[in-house]
């Protein structure tokens, strides 16, 4: 229990001061070839639409609804441990998907995962996210580059338009974060957890093979998500995942009442019989 209370210290301090931190033990071997088992290496049917999803990258969304074992990723009591740290109560899973990086693929645009929220920067951390190898992560293969300290810096600071990708055009802006960047090298199983406004973004994968990772991001109680989880989770499955799940999904109210169901508490919508209250009234 010392040496989780020391590492989870640690983890903090790593998160506050360079934006980031690195979990080598992340999966079990036990789970790592869950995940494998669940995420065979598939054939060009799920490529990116544009520059930032990736053209020969691969994404599978709602990916926590497809298993038990992504569940239990997310749910991970060292993520729910930092997220307690940084985030409000009754914070909120925003996404949760697969990213599958094949050879050939062009770096990302650098990017920071809260970019969807207008608050001037430097901001308060609107989210935690997660990047977890399912493949060794390499400079070679894609793995995951990141910006220490990027969390802490102005608009005026980032410079560039790196909202909208444009910035990667400017060769003085692309080689001022490169030169700054570190390529994260993480075993098969490692989880890097970093600040949502932290600048990162998916390497070139000059190698043979494809580079497999999940991410599941988190965010304020109050901040809309990325995946609307009310639709693309059946409420018939939600009602299988434990407690935390149901709450990370957004089966809960924040303080006073946000995300009240008719001002009623969301978990009530989840009941077999459950009516709202236009249809009780269309019934009369």
């Amino acid at each position: 229990m010392k040496d989780n209370l020391i590492t989870s210290a640690c983890a903090i301090e790593e998160i506050k001061t360079q934006g980031y931190t690195v979990i080598e033990d992340f999966l079990s071997p036990t789970q790592l070839q869950a995940v494998k088992a669940l995420l065979p290496r598939i054939n060009g049917q799920y490529l990116g639409r544009n520059n930032f999803e990736g053209g020969k990258t691969e994404r599978i969304y709602a990916l926590l609804a497809y298993d038990k074992i992504i569940q239990d990723v997310v749910e991970d009591p060292r993520i729910m441990a930092l997220c307690d740290q940084f985030l409000e109560p009754n914070y909120l899973l925003t996404t949760s998907q697969s990213i599958c990086i094949h050879p050939g693929e062009t770096p990302q645009p650098w990017h920071c995962d809260d970019v969807f929220y207008s608050i001037p920067r430097p901001r308060p951390m609107v989210g935690l996210s997660t990047v977890v190898a399912i493949d060794d992560f390499s400079e070679e293969n894609g793995g995951t580059e990141i910006i220490p300290g990027s969390h802490l810096w102005s608009d005026d600071e980032v410079g560039g338009d790196y909202r909208s990708g444009e910035g990667e055009r400017d060769s003085a802006f692309a080689e001022r974060m490169q030169g700054q960047s570190v390529a994260l090298e993480m075993p098969a199983g490692a989880c890097v957890v970093f600040a949502s406004n932290t600048l990162h973004r998916g390497g070139t994968n000059t190698s043979a093979k494809p580079r497999q990772a999940l991410s599941n991001q988190y965010c304020q109680p109050w901040a809309r998500t990325i995946e609307n989880f009310y639709l693309s989770v059946p409420t018939a499955l939600v009602n299988e995942m434990s407690p935390k799940l149901k709450s990370l999904l957004g089966y809960s109210v924040h303080l006073p009442f946000m995300g009240q169901v008719s001002g009623s508490h969301p978990l009530k919508a989840l009941a077999a019989d459950y009516l709202p209250p236009v249809s009780r009234r269309d019934k009369k």
